[in-house]
This record gives structure tokens, C-alpha cells and sequence, in this order.
């Protein structure tokens, strides 16, 4: 399995805005890239991919119900579930401001979300 692609700084926040802790996190997202991983070239083909980062992760625009969807395949309750999509959603917003796409990035993500996949 690929290493989790959101940064560490990017899981705290997702963590706290969303009420859960923040040792719980990293395991929920390990979970997420490790079904996700190998779904890699479903998502390649269904969605549209935003960019790709220097670390090797896919950024993805999905259906704005999409992490209700994994959080149940999962078994996640609806605050890991919502800790998750924040965590993938900032990554992307970081990766906007990095990349001078901010503006872009979040007129998108006003009618879908985000997903972030690692590389296998």
C-alpha cells in the first residue's frame, strides 16, 4: 500500500473541525487510500482527474455524495466519514495554493468534492 497522501498539517485541521480525534485520523485515512489504492484506474476512467502532485497522488473531482458512499463501504460513522472528505478537500486546497488554482479549486468544490489517491 501506498503511503497516505495528505499532509500531516492538513489532518489536524480535518481532525479538529470535525470533532474527532486526532490519533483516529491517520488510521481512517490509511483505511481510505488502502481501499482507494487499487481503485485507481476505475477512478481514472469515471472521474476527472485535477492534477497529479510531485509525491505521486491523483486529485479527483467527484460527486458531492461520494464520501457518504466510501464512509459506508468503510463502516465509518458519519464524523469519520466527514473527517475524511475534509482531509482530502484541504489537501486539495493546499495543492491549489501551491499551484496558483485556489480560485478554481474552490468553484468546484462548491457542486462536487475531492478525492486524493496515492499512487500504488
Amino acid at each position: 500500500m501506498s503511503e497516505v497522501p495528505i499532509e500531516g498539517q492538513v489532518q489536524l485541521l480535518a481532525a479538529a473541525k470535525a470533532s474527532v480525534a486526532p490519533h483516529r485520523l491517520p488510521d481512517l485515512l490509511s483505511a481510505v487510500q488502502a481501499d482507494l489504492g487499487p481503485r485507481l484506474d476505475d477512478y481514472r476512467r469515471q472521474y476527472e482527474q485535477v492534477c497529479r502532485t510531485d509525491e505521486g497522488a491523483r486529485v479527483f473531482f467527484v460527486p458531492a455524495d461520494h464520501w457518504s458512499v466510501i464512509g459506508d463501504r468503510l463502516g465509518f460513522d458519519r464524523r469519520e466519514t466527514m473527517a475524511v472528505g475534509r482531509a482530502h478537500e484541504a489537501q486539495l486546497r493546499r495543492i491549489g495554493r501551491r499551484e496558483n488554482r485556489r480560485d478554481e479549486f474552490e468553484r468546484a468544490l462548491e457542486i462536487r468534492t475531492a478525492v486524493v489517491i496515492g499512487e500504488e
